[in-house]
């Protein structure tokens, strides 16, 4: 049993959404860095929470586990609905939900194999991984694309108040569209949506969020 929330993460991983979630949702968290590329990280404690050794894993006050950043979006919204991750409206909460899953499903399982296909291919070489590198890169950022033209009317408008609050999937899109080359291929198909991107990088709870895990990045 714990106080508050545990959150197992690591700067520049999809940890990012789940701190900002719970800044927005005034939840008090415990930070434990763990990642399964560096051994000197709290990586033990982490496997034995989820065997897995996934991140983000949040351990919620009550003991339970909760991985998969989708799920935890999901069950903070639902548990905390004056937080205003998920929409009050039934019909609106809907397809925040379905985008959610759909960043899951094909973005962030497709950036797994782009970052790792030794994993995915039977007697790995480096001319079949980069094939199925870029392969995979191609298929993400059309999915990005088409996550644009179906989810982009729920996210903030370019133009909206640094001080809107964003909702869950606004949080996971904004930090799964960092990786794997998403966002060069946003601003040259999608510039308007990346627009979004931006705008809710600039509020206030997700710029310090951002600060610590990308310092260097714009």
């Amino acid at each position: 049993m714990h106080a508050v929330h545990v959150l197992f993460g690591y700067p520049g991983s999809g940890s990012a959404a789940i701190e900002c979630a719970l800044a927005l949702a005034g939840l008090p968290f415990e930070q434990r860095q763990a990642a399964s590329w560096d051994p000197k990280s709290e990586l033990e404690a982490l496997t034995r929470v989820n065997p897995l050794q996934q991140i983000p894993t949040l351990v919620l006050p009550d003991g339970g586990v909760l991985s998969e950043s989708a799920a935890i979006l999901i069950h903070l919204g639902l548990s905390h609905p004056a937080s205003g991750l998920l929409p009050a409206e039934p019909a609106a909460r809907a397809q925040a939900i379905r985008g959610l899953v759909y960043i899951a499903a094909n973005c962030y399982a497709a950036i797994s194999i782009s970052d790792y296909p030794e994993r995915w291919l039977h007697e790995p070489d480096e001319a079949s991984c980069e094939r199925l590198r870029t392969g995979t890169r191609e298929r993400l950022h059309a999915h990005w694309c088409l996550f644009a033209d179906t989810f982009g009317a729920l996210l903030p408008a370019p133009d909206a108040s640094p001080l809107q609050r964003p909702d869950a999937l606004a949080l996971l899109a904004t930090v799964v569209s960092r990786w794997s080359g998403t966002r060069p291929c946003l601003a040259k198909e999608r510039p308007g949506f990346l627009a979004q991107l931006q705008r809710i990088e600039q509020h206030p709870a997700v710029r310090a969020v951002f600060e610590r895990h990308w310092p260097t990045q714009p």
